[in-house]
């Protein structure tokens, strides 16, 4: 609750430079990655002065978090009631935010590496961001669990992680651009029939 009121308490960038901030260190964290990123990288590209940057971000960590929770290349997927598990499933996976959204995939590369390692970075990272994402993955599962798609024997918070889980060796391990049809293959042949548990036939 602490950590919440002192980023209120933060002074704010003026008009549409806050954006234009945030933006700047998405671009830069995609191109460099955040050990190479700096305040005056990212000065110099949103043109505005490094003085600026720490009157609102004390640290790289908070500017960091805050431009991938909050800037437009990496939004928060929208969170949609298809009706069913598999379309919620492709809803959040492939529209914007999705695993298929090149930007977001190429920026959290850039902070795979510093997240082993900085427990700030690390602790704002899933606080800020992966929290909000999980708040909405676990929204689909409760759905398709109340709908009966998901058997009782099912362990759900296993399932939950399954697809990211994939994405991430696609993308990390093996270097490929997750593509749609990636996504669809896995929620058709491992996701859904893991779901029906004991259930399938």
């Amino acid at each position: 609750m602490m950590m919440i009121e002192t980023a209120r308490q933060r002074p704010r960038v003026e008009g549409g430079r806050e954006e234009e901030i945030l933006e700047a260190t998405v671009t830069v964290l995609a191109e460099l990655g955040y050990d190479r990123l700096t305040m005056d990288s990212v000065a110099t590209l949103a043109k505005a002065s490094k003085a600026t940057l720490y009157r609102r971000w004390s640290t790289k960590a908070d500017l960091v978090v805050d431009a991938i929770s909050r800037t437009k290349g990496c939004p928060l997927p929208e969170d949609v009631d298809t009706g069913s598990l598999r379309g919620d499933l492709i809803a959040m996976s492939c529209g914007e935010g999705g695993f298929t959204d090149e930007l977001p995939m190429s920026v959290i590369a850039g902070l795979v590496t510093a997240l082993h390692r900085d427990a700030d970075l690390q602790k704002a990272f899933r606080e800020r961001f992966l929290a909000p994402r999980q708040s909405i993955s676990a929204g689909v599962y409760t759905r398709a669990v109340a709908r009966g798609e998901i058997g009782p024997d099912v362990d759900i918070e296993m399932l939950s992680v399954t697809l990211p889980a994939v994405i991430v060796h696609q993308a990390y391990i093996l270097g490929e651009q997750p593509t749609e049809e990636l996504i669809l293959r896995v929620i058709d042949h491992i996701i859904l029939p893991a779901a029906r548990g004991s259930q399938a036939s």
